[in-house]
């Protein structure tokens, strides 16, 4: 299984090992990273590589965000980074403030901050990797605070299998870790 890292993330595998299901041939990624994941499995099948099955676990969605809004996070990222990154951790660990996610932050560019909020989720491109075999499945957290987990099950779930998970955020984790 090739995995792929969320904005301001790295190494974070082990914390959804739970859901992740290894293989040669299946690919996964968490928030920005399911978006990396998503393009890695259309690549392949360009390339007649095979894929069996793309993981998406709290994928960065934000195709019904306005364009004002994404502006501001940009703004915001620009004038503290260090600011920006506190709050977003924050956002990203509810309900789980416990958890301690020190060993997985990594420092993020501005230039990933705009990949992952102006990247555009296509329908055509889940049908396609839908009509050509590949099982997606896709994990959203109820209390997610980064996406809106709602808007996230309506979008996705004509092309695979989505689980709403109740009681847990962006990190797919409860009050209790």
């Amino acid at each position: 299984m090739r995995f792929f890292s969320g904005f301001g993330f790295k190494n974070e595998k082990p914390l959804f090992k739970q859901f992740l299901e290894e293989g040669e041939f299946n690919l996964a990624g968490f928030s920005y990273g399911a978006q990396r994941a998503f393009k890695e499995a259309l690549n392949s099948l360009e390339e007649g590589k095979r894929i069996n099955k793309l993981q998406l676990l709290s994928p960065a969605f934000f195709n019904y965000l306005p364009l004002e809004i994404k502006k501001k996070e940009l703004l915001a990222f620009t004038k503290n980074p260090q600011a920006y990154l506190r709050f977003f951790y924050k956002k990203a660990l509810y309900p789980a403030l416990e958890l301690n996610i020190s060993p997985f932050k990594d420092t993020p560019t501005l230039a990933q901050l705009k990949e992952l909020l102006f990247f555009e989720w296509k329908e055509g491109e889940l049908k396609k990797l839908k009509e050509k075999g590949v099982e997606i499945e896709v994990f959203l957290g109820e209390l997610d605070k980064i996406i809106n987990p709602q808007e996230a099950y309506n979008f996705f779930k004509p092309f695979g299998i989505v689980y709403y998970i109740k009681g847990v955020g962006h990190l797919l984790r409860g009050q209790n870790g």
